[in-house]
C-alpha cells in the first residue's frame, strides 16, 4: 500500500482540511467501478454525439473576433473557462487553456473541437492568472509557461497546493489562498470561496492540493467565477451570505452528462439557474462548454438547456446568456 501524504496546510479547524488532503463539505467519492461504467457507456453508445450542424459549422456558429479595445470593466469568453477579465486598471485571465489537447501528454486525451477566441500572443496585456484547480482542462502547463514568458511580471492566485507547480511553470509570484482567504492586486481583491469539486493531476495526488472558485471585488463590483462546481444549496448559500450580490458571474453549464456520474462534481444548466438566482446575480453567462468533449452531451446542447432554464425561471433575456467564443459582455457597476 503507498504511504499517504501529508497535508503541509492541515487546519482540524477547518472541515474542509484533512491530514492527507482537502474534502467537500459533502463527501465526492468517485468510484473505480463507475469510471468502467461511464466509459463503457460511451463507447458502446458513441458518446458524445457530435452537433446538430456538425463540428465545423458548430465552431463557426460560435466563434467572434474579439475586440480588446472596448471600454469599461468588462469580460470577454475566449474558450472554455478561460475568461478575460478588465477590472479597473487590473487585467485577469482565468483558467487559460490554449492547446489542443486537455492531457498530460500532447498525443492523448480529449481534444479541442473550437479554438481559442485569440492566441496568448493576441492577448491584450495581463496581470494575473487566476486559478481554480489542477484539472489539466483548467492548469495547462504550455499556456502557463507561454504566458510567463510573455508577461514576465505576472502574478498567479491559486488554492492552497498548486503553488510549486506554479513557480515550476515558470511564474515568478504565485499566491495561495484558502477559502475564505483573500488578497489584493492592483486595487483588485482575490476571494478564494468554496467549490464542490475535487483534484488531481498525477496517479497519486488525488485531492492533495485545494480547489475554488473566485470572486473578484473592484470597488463595490463583485464578479464570481465558478471553475467547476457540484451542487451543493448550503454552499452557495454561505457564499451568497458573504457577499450579498454578484454583478457579473461566469458560470459553468458544461460537461454534465451523465446525471448518474457527473452530478456529484459538475452542475448541470437547470442549477446554473439555481446558483445564479442563489448568489442574487445580476448577469451572468455560460462557460466550460463548447472547446471539449469532456461528458456525453454533445457540445450545442448546453446553451440549448440554458434557454429553457431561463425560460422556466422567467428570467428576462440576455440576464444568463450563452455567448459566442471572443464576445464580450460589460461588467455592472
Amino acid at each position: 500500500m503507498l504511504l499517504k501524504k501529508t497535508n503541509p496546510y492541515y487546519d482540524p479547524a477547518k472541515p474542509h482540511h484533512t491530514p492527507h488532503g482537502f474534502c467537500n463539505p459533502i463527501p465526492l467519492i468517485i468510484k473505480p467501478r463507475d469510471v468502467y461504467r461511464w466509459n463503457w457507456e460511451r463507447w458502446s453508445q458513441r458518446l458524445p454525439r457530435p452537433p446538430k450542424q456538425g463540428y465545423t459549422q458548430f465552431a463557426r456558429t460560435w466563434y467572434q473576433q474579439p475586440d480588446f479595445n472596448l471600454p469599461d470593466n468588462r469580460l470577454w469568453w475566449i474558450s472554455h473557462a478561460t475568461v478575460l477579465l478588465r477590472l479597473q486598471e487590473c487585467t485577469i485571465i482565468t483558467d487559460p487553456v490554449f492547446s489542443q489537447r486537455v492531457s498530460p501528454v500532447s498525443f492523448a486525451g480529449p481534444k479541442r473541437r473550437t479554438q481559442p477566441a485569440a492566441t496568448i500572443a493576441e492577448l491584450p496585456h495581463i496581470d494575473v492568472i487566476a486559478v481554480s484547480h489542477d484539472h489539466h482542462d483548467h492548469l495547462d502547463r504550455a499556456s502557463i509557461y507561454q504566458l510567463a514568458q510573455r508577461f514576465p511580471a505576472i502574478t498567479a492566485v491559486v488554492p492552497l497546493g498548486l503553488k510549486q507547480k506554479l513557480l515550476n511553470m515558470g511564474i515568478k509570484n504565485v499566491i495561495e489562498l484558502d477559502w475564505w482567504e483573500s488578497v489584493s492586486i492592483k486595487d483588485i481583491h482575490f476571494h478564494s470561496i468554496p467549490a464542490q469539486h475535487w483534484s488531481q493531476r498525477g496517479l497519486f495526488d488525488r485531492n492533495q492540493s485545494l480547489w475554488c472558485g473566485w470572486i473578484l471585488q473592484a470597488d463595490q463590483s463583485y464578479t464570481y467565477f465558478s471553475g467547476d462546481t457540484g451542487f451543493n444549496e448550503f454552499m452557495f448559500q454561505q457564499i451568497a451570505t458573504h457577499f450579498p450580490r454578484i454583478d457579473m458571474a461566469t458560470i459553468q453549464i458544461g460537461a454534465y452528462a451523465p446525471r448518474w456520474f457527473m452530478q456529484n462534481q459538475h452542475i448541470d444548466p437547470h442549477q446554473a439557474v439555481a446558483i445564479f438566482k442563489i448568489l442574487h446575480c445580476r448577469q451572468a453567462i455560460g462557460i466550460h462548454w463548447g472547446a471539449f468533449e469532456l461528458a456525453d452531451e454533445p457540445l450545442d446542447e448546453p446553451p440549448q438547456l440554458l434557454a429553457t432554464a431561463c425560460a422556466q425561471q422567467q428570467l428576462a433575456p440576455g440576464r444568463f446568456e450563452s455567448i459566442k467564443m471572443g464576445a464580450s459582455r460589460l461588467i455592472p457597476a
